[in-house]
């Protein structure tokens, strides 16, 4: 993992091999393969690479960064997106004319795309993260709301109201975004979807490929096999 930094300029991170998870004080972005990150300039933030990781790192001038969210966002991969991306960060060596029409057209291309719910808020408030902790730590933990505020010493009534208002989210949807975060990391490692679904909470497959495949935009299985959805 990289340590905490900025640039002075915006920039945009794709992982054309592999998954990388982007960090910053909003929360962290789990970015696979059919997935690209923006940050803006200034945003603190840090890179992980999981598994075999080709990162591949894109800097925006101002002119195009203002054209682009003011906070960090995870955009669907177009196939035009990725091949720009590729090119730009390839061993051809672009002129300076050639490299700003590109820069034009990969916002344009971007401008276009979906934002995808791939960024796990991180909360503030301490009761909030002690049931973060926990299931951070135990993805596959289905205790209950009402028995996790036992636990850390807080009501289910008081947890779920600071869910909406602090993230926006249930407690349940906010815990598959944890699962499917970790399901990720597992499929990059090789796992096998069995496996995958066990370890982050299903009792049985079918549950978490539709779950998976929400949030995602495609199957695990054609995830883990590097294929593209339809």
């Amino acid at each position: 993992m990289s340590s905490l930094h900025t640039h002075r300029r915006g920039h945009l991170v794709y992982a054309a091999r592999g998954v990388l998870s982007v960090r910053t004080e909003r929360g962290t972005s789990i970015v696979p393969a059919n997935r690209i990150a923006w940050t803006p300039a200034e945003f603190a933030h840090r890179h992980r690479a999981h598994g075999d990781t080709d990162m591949r790192i894109v800097f925006l001038p101002p002119s195009l960064s203002r054209l682009m969210p003011e906070r960090p966002a995870v955009f669907t991969a177009s196939g035009l997106t990725r091949e720009i991306v590729l090119s730009l960060t390839g061993t051809r060596d672009h002129d300076r004319a050639a490299r700003a029409r590109l820069h034009r057209v990969l916002v344009d291309d971007l401008r276009e795309a979906s934002e995808q719910p791939l960024q796990l808020p991180e909360p503030r408030d301490d009761r909030l993260r002690a049931v973060a902790r926990l299931l951070y730590e135990t993805p596959s933990d289905n205790t209950s709301l009402a028995d996790l505020g036992h636990m850390i010493g807080a009501g289910a009534r008081t947890l779920s109201r600071l869910f909406h208002t602090e993230l926006g989210m249930t407690f349940y949807e906010w815990r598959t975004q944890i699962r499917i975060h970790h399901a990720l990391l597992l499929l990059a490692d090789g796992h096998d979807i069995t496996h995958v679904a066990h370890a982050c909470g299903w009792s049985n497959p079918s549950g978490f490929i539709t779950a998976f495949t929400t949030l995602v935009g495609t199957t695990p299985g054609r995830y883990r096999t590097g294929r593209d959805p339809d």
